[in-house]
């Protein structure tokens, strides 16, 4: 059987999420650094992003990001850390 392994030192695409205004606001990156548009492509590695995980400022936002987690389909996918953590 073979055994898939994730790298988890490599960069990877991401969100960046926080708290504004008691709403939660997430612009995403690409795993160079670049701020991405609508589009998710970046235009300094010339590549399509895909954003699977939501890196959060501060802890009240990352509880937040948990609950949507565990709670919306539409997050299920995702996986959420603090900005210290990476």
């Amino acid at each position: 059987m073979t055994t898939i392994v994730e790298e988890q030192s490599h960069p990877r695409d991401y969100y960046k999420a926080a708290l504004e205004d008691g709403s939660l606001v997430m612009k995403p990156y690409c795993s160079c650094g670049n701020i991405l548009e609508e589009n998710y492509f970046c235009e300094k590695c010339q590549k399509r992003c895909h954003c699977s995980l939501i890196v959060c400022d501060d802890e009240a936002t990352l509880e937040l990001v948990q609950t949507y987690i565990r709670k919306s389909p539409r997050f299920s996918a995702f996986r959420a850390k603090l900005k210290d953590e990476i």
